[in-house]
């Protein structure tokens, strides 16, 4: 009996087809397990600076009469980067060095808001004939707190603050999130392809691209011509790594669900 009979044989398959099944079915499940992970950035932008020149005159920034040195408008962009969904998830968002003033707050591609929550709400409550206590405006020019009843895989929450740095240095606004099993991590904004990061687009298009060469170098037996199919490969490398990429977080999110 030769080799190909013996792949034949029935029991073998059955044996075969129950380990691939198997081990599909462990993917599967690491897949669907793996820890959560949302992911933001923020970006800073200079909206005003309050300055003395004896010599071309003053320039003043207020908020509620109240001189501003340095006013910033920042927005922070939390994206639910799981393979599952959340509900009820609290998001805190704080700081040590600006004074967070007005907000505005959106779920992308949706017409809802983000809401306090009522513990937050309850802690900045002032009668109608009231004003704010000193640590009521602490509080507000320091921290926020969220609810999300709803948190959806590849959904993308943007909060926007009206702020008033401190000193010199750009704001630092950070974000945590209250919820079992989820990481919060931080990432530098990058410019973006396609939807995808340049940086990793670029390295993943270099990859694709060895892949590509390798088969040419065998069949094609001009170097020149080789070289300047890498040349001309080399400047577009980072559209087919991105829609790679593209096509990974889609298939990803398919066997999720």
């Amino acid at each position: 009996m030769d080799f190909i009979e013996i792949l034949k044989n029935e029991y073998l398959s059955i044996i075969f087809g129950g380990f691939a099944g198997i081990i599909t079915a462990w993917i599967t499940q690491r897949v669907l397990n793996k820890r959560g992970l949302f992911s933001y950035y923020v970006n800073h932008n200079r909206v005003g600076i309050s300055t003395e020149d004896k010599t071309f005159g003053n320039v003043s920034v207020t908020w509620n009469d109240n001189s501003i040195n340095h006013l910033y408008f920042s927005t922070l962009d939390l994206k639910n980067e799981s393979l599952n969904d959340y509900e009820n998830v609290i998001i805190r968002t704080y700081t040590d060095n600006t004074r967070l003033l007005s907000e505005s707050t959106q779920i992308l591609e949706s017409p809802n808001i983000l809401e306090w929550t009522e513990k937050f709400r309850d802690q900045l409550f002032v009668e109608n004939d009231q004003r704010p206590t000193e640590a009521q405006t602490a509080i507000y020019n320091g921290q926020r707190e969220y609810l999300i009843p709803v948190f959806n895989r590849g959904q993308v929450i943007r909060i926007s603050y009206l702020n008033s740095a401190i000193s010199e240095e750009v704001p630092s606004i950070w974000l945590s999130a209250t919820i079992k099993g989820v990481k919060v991590k931080f990432r530098i904004p990058r410019e973006q392809i396609y939807g995808v990061s340049q940086p990793q687009a670029a390295l993943t298009g270099v990859v694709i691209g060895l892949l590509f060469i390798i088969p040419l170098v065998v069949f094609i037996h001009n170097t020149w011509i080789v070289a300047l199919l890498a040349i001309s490969y080399g400047f577009v490398a980072q559209i087919p790594g991105a829609f790679f990429i593209k096509m990974v977080r889609k298939i990803r999110e398919a066997v999720g669900g």
